[in-house]
C-alpha cells in the first residue's frame, strides 16, 4: 500500500520548459516539459502526468503539491495583464508618473523610464483626505465614488486598484470605496493599498497596488483553471503556491494578493541553494540559476539568502535601481536578467554580438528546435559548439535540428561578421556567461561581498553548461552542481515552510515618547492577521513567529531591520533596540551617528512553520578515474580549432569518480561542461564537486 503521506508534488513554471518534481519513499522522479503559455496549466497538467505515471501512482496518492511560476512577473514585463484603472485622492493623480522624483541617471538627456501599468486616461480621483495620523482631514465623497461606475464600465475596465493617502494609517476611505464598487460592480477585481501594501511611501505603496491588480484576474483565471485540472483528475491534497519571499501560501491568499507571487519561481532557486549550502556547511555561497529565459544571481550568507522588502520588476536599464516599477514585498533579493538557453543573440547598431533580453521561449523557441524558431539562442550556441548532444536534450524529449542553428548562427552573426557558425556560437557564448558574471559582481558589490571567497552552487536547465566559464570570470575556485539540478526550483518549493509575512507603518521614536502600550497592541494585531493567514495550512505543524522593526535615523530616507524581542515591547527594551540597530548600521556603513535621535518607521511579523531540513551531504569517498562512454567534438574558440571532449554519464558514475576537464558530465535533465581549468568529482551524495587547478 502506498504511504501517501511522503508523496509530494512540486511543479515551476518558466519562461521556456515547466518543471515537475515527485517525492515518493522511493526517491525523487523528475520531468521537465515545454511550457504551453497559451494555457500554461496544460503543460504543468502534462508534466505531473508523466511523472505520476512514471511512478506507478494515481493523482489522488499526492497530498501535497506545491506550485510556482513566473506568470505575474511575465505579465507585467509584456503587458498582458488586466484593463486596470487607478483611484486616488483628489489633486493625486500622477502619482504614478511623478514617482519619487528622482532620475536614476542623471545625465542621461533621452532617459527612458517604465511605462506605468495604468495609463492617464484610466486614472481617476475623488475628494477625500486622511493626514499622517490617520485623522481625517475630508470626509469621503461616496457621490463622487457611485459617479465613476459608468465611466468604469464604459471604459471597459477588468480590475480597480484603490490607493488613498495615508490609507495605510487609517484605511476607513478605501474600505468604503471598495465596499461601493463591489455592490455596483461585483464581477470587478478590487486591490486596495491598505490591505496590499499597509506601508509609508506613496508612490511604492501605489505601484505595488496597482500590479496587483493589474496580474489579479489573469492570476485568478490560471490558479482557478489549475483547480479545476487537479480535481478533475481526483487530487485531494493541499495545494501551495510558492510566495517571492520564499514561503508557501493557500490558494485563497494568492488570489488575493498575486503581486507576491512575482518572484516565485526564482526564490524556490533560492531555496535549494541554501538549502544546499547547508548541507554542504559552505557559509558564503552564490547561488546561480539558469534556465530557459532568465539568469538569477543570489548571495547566500550563513546558509541564509539575502532578503528585501523591496523589489523592480521590468527595469529600463540592466542593473540600474530606480529604473523598474517598484514593489513593496517580501521578496529574496537577487539579480535576475535576461541571458537563458532560449535568449536571442543579434548584432547592434554598432554590430557588436548582443544577447538577450528578448527570449525565444518556449514557442517558437531556438532554431535547434526545429518549432518554428529562425533566430538563434544560446541552446544554438551550445550546440555547435558541441556541448549539448541533439539526441538526448531534456531527457529526449526534444530532437535538436544542429543544421537549423548553424543556419540562424550564419545569418544573424556569422555572415554580417564574416565569421564561420562555430565562431559565432563561441562569440554568444563568450557574451552570455560576461553577462552573467557581470550580474553577480554587481550583487557582490552592492552588498559588501568579495565574490571569489564564495563557492558557487549552479543549477537551472542551461546553467552548468555555464557555470565554469562564469566561475572562471568571477575567479570562483570552487563550484557544486547539485542533484537534480536541472529542476532545483521546483526541487527548493519542497522545502519550503507555509509562512506569511505583514509589514506596518507606524513611526515611533526611541525616546520619552515612545508609547509601549500602542507598539504591543499593534505587534499583536499583526500577530493574530498573519495568524490568521497560515494557520489552516500549516495543519498540526508547530508555528514561529518572527518580529522585527525597520529603523532608522531620524531623517534618513532608508530604514535597517532589526529582529525584535519576544514578548511585550516596553521602554525598558529601547536601550537594547538602539545598540542593535547602530550594530548592524556600523556592519553595513563601518561608523555610527552618536546621539542622533533614532525612530521606528515600520513594524513586521511573520508567522510560518518550521522549514524541512535535510542531512548533511556525504563526503567523496577515495577518488578514482572515471570511464568516458562517448567522445565529442568540442569547438575551441581560443584556437578556432575542434578538440576530443570525452562524454560521461552521470548515472554510471559513482562517489569519488573523478573527472578532469574538459569534458561533459551529461545525464537527463541537463549537462555540466567541466572546462580545462577545473576537475571534477561526486561526492557521497552524488553532487559534483568542481575545483580548480592549481595551475593549467
Amino acid at each position: 500500500m502506498v504511504d501517501s503521506s511522503q508523496i509530494r508534488l512540486a511543479a515551476d513554471i518558466g519562461g521556456t520548459f515547466t518543471d515537475v518534481v515527485l517525492q515518493t519513499p522511493q526517491g525523487r522522479l523528475t520531468r521537465k516539459v515545454l511550457t504551453t503559455p497559451a494555457a500554461p496549466e496544460e503543460g504543468v497538467m502534462s508534466g505531473i502526468g508523466l511523472v505520476i505515471e512514471d511512478a506507478g501512482l494515481r493523482f489522488p496518492d499526492v497530498t501535497v503539491f506545491v506550485h510556482g511560476t513566473t506568470l505575474a512577473t511575465n505579465a507585467i514585463i509584456e503587458r498582458r495583464g488586466a484593463r486596470t484603472a487607478l483611484i486616488g485622492t483628489q489633486g493625486f493623480r500622477d502619482i504614478l508618473e511623478i514617482g519619487t522624483e528622482s532620475r536614476f541617471n542623471q545625465y542621461d538627456l533621452m532617459l527612458q523610464k517604465p511605462s506605468p501599468l495604468v495609463p492617464r486616461d484610466l486614472r481617476f480621483t475623488v475628494p477625500e483626505r486622511m493626514d499622517a495620523r490617520g485623522t481625517v482631514q475630508l470626509p469621503l465623497d461616496e457621490a463622487a465614488v457611485m459617479a465613476l461606475v459608468p465611466q468604469l464600465r464604459d471604459a471597459g475596465v477588468e480590475s480597480i486598484a484603490v490607493a488613498f493617502l495615508h490609507a495605510y494609517a487609517n484605511p476607513a476611505h478605501e474600505r468604503r470605496v471598495q465596499a461601493l464598487l463591489q455592490e455596483a460592480m461585483p464581477d470587478i477585481t478590487i486591490s486596495i493599498s491598505s490591505d496590499v501594501c499597509p506601508e509609508i511611501r506613496e508612490y511604492e505603496r501605489t505601484s505595488t497596488t496597482v500590479a496587483n491588480a493589474y496580474v489579479q484576474p489573469l492570476m485568478a483565471g490560471y490558479l482557478g483553471r489549475l483547480r479545476e485540472a487537479l480535481d478533475a483528475k481526483g487530487f485531494g491534497g493541499a495545494l501551495y503556491l510558492v510566495t517571492s519571499g520564499g514561503g508557501l501560501t493557500a490558494l485563497e491568499a494568492a488570489r488575493q494578493f498575486p503581486v507576491r507571487l512575482v518572484e516565485s519561481g526564482p526564490a524556490g532557486g533560492a531555496i535549494f541553494a541554501a538549502q544546499c549550502a547547508e548541507r554542504l556547511a559552505e557559509n558564503r555561497v552564490l547561488s546561480f540559476d539558469m534556465g530557459g529565459t532568465t539568469a538569477k544571481v543570489c548571495l547566500i550568507e550563513d546558509g541564509e539568502p539575502a532578503s528585501s522588502r523591496f523589489f523592480e520588476v521590468d527595469r529600463t536599464a540592466r542593473f540600474m535601481k530606480g529604473s523598474g516599477l517598484p514593489l513593496r514585498i517580501p521578496v529574496i533579493e537577487m539579480v535576475e536578467i535576461g541571458a537563458g538557453g532560449g535568449s536571442i543573440a543579434h548584432l547592434d547598431a554598432m554590430k557588436r554580438v548582443v544577447v538577450g533580453p528578448e527570449s525565444a521561449s518556449s514557442v517558437p523557441g531556438p532554431a535547434c528546435y526545429g518549432l518554428g524558431g529562425t533566430r538563434p539562442a544560446v541552446t544554438d550556441a551550445d550546440v555547435m559548439l558541441g556541448l549539448i548532444r541533439p539526441e538526448n536534450f531534456a531527457g529526449g524529449s526534444i530532437q535538436l535540428q544542429p543544421d537549423r542553428s548553424a543556419e540562424a548562427l550564419l545569418t544573424d552573426i556569422g555572415t554580417p561578421l564574416g565569421l564561420s557558425a562555430e565562431m559565432s556560437a563561441h562569440a554568444v557564448y563568450e557574451i552570455v556567461c560576461e553577462n552573467m558574471a557581470s550580474a553577480a559582481r554587481v550583487h557582490a558589490a552592492e552588498r559588501g561581498a568579495v565574490i571569489g571567497d564564495h563557492t558557487m552552487i549552479a543549477f537551472g536547465g542551461a546553467a552548468p553548461l555555464h557555470a565554469a566559464r562564469v566561475a572562471e570570470k568571477l575567479g570562483i575556485r570552487r563550484l557544486v552542481i547539485p542533484s537534480n539540478a536541472g529542476v532545483g526550483s521546483a526541487v527548493g518549493f519542497l522545502a519550503a515552510p507555509v509562512s506569511f509575512e505583514l509589514v506596518r507603518s507606524f513611526p515611533m521614536r526611541l525616546d520619552d515618547s515612545f508609547n509601549s502600550a500602542e507598539v504591543s497592541a499593534l505587534l499583536d494585531d499583526m500577530t493574530q492577521a498573519a495568524h490568521s493567514m497560515v494557520q489552516d495550512d500549516a495543519r498540526t505543524e508547530t508555528l514561529h513567529i518572527r518580529r522585527a522593526a525597520f529603523m532608522r535615523y531620524v531623517g534618513q530616507g532608508h530604514e535597517i531591520i532589526v529582529t525584535l524581542p519576544d514578548g511585550a515591547i516596553s521602554s525598558d527594551h529601547l536601550s537594547a533596540l538602539r545598540d542593535a540597530f547602530e550594530a548592524e548600521y556600523a556592519r553595513q556603513f563601518a561608523r555610527v551617528i552618536p546621539h542622533a535621535a533614532v525612530e521606528i518607521l515600520n513594524w513586521s511579523v511573520s508567522v510560518s512553520t518550521t522549514p524541512r531540513k535535510y542531512p548533511p551531504f556525504k563526503a567523496a569517498p577515495a577518488l578514482h578515474d572515471a570511464v568516458s562512454a562517448d567522445i565529442r567534438k568540442l569547438f575551441d574558440g581560443a584556437t578556432g580549432t575542434h578538440v576530443a571532449l570525452p562524454v560521461y554519464e552521470r548515472m554510471d558514475m559513482g562517489p569519488g569518480s573523478r573527472v578532469p576537464g574538459p569534458a561533459l558530465i551529461a545525464e537527463k535533465e541537463t549537462t555540466t561542461y567541466v572546462s580545462s581549468r577545473y576537475t571534477a568529482h561526486l561526492d557521497g551524495s552524488g553532487n559534483i564537486i568542481l575545483d580548480m587547478k592549481d595551475a593549467v
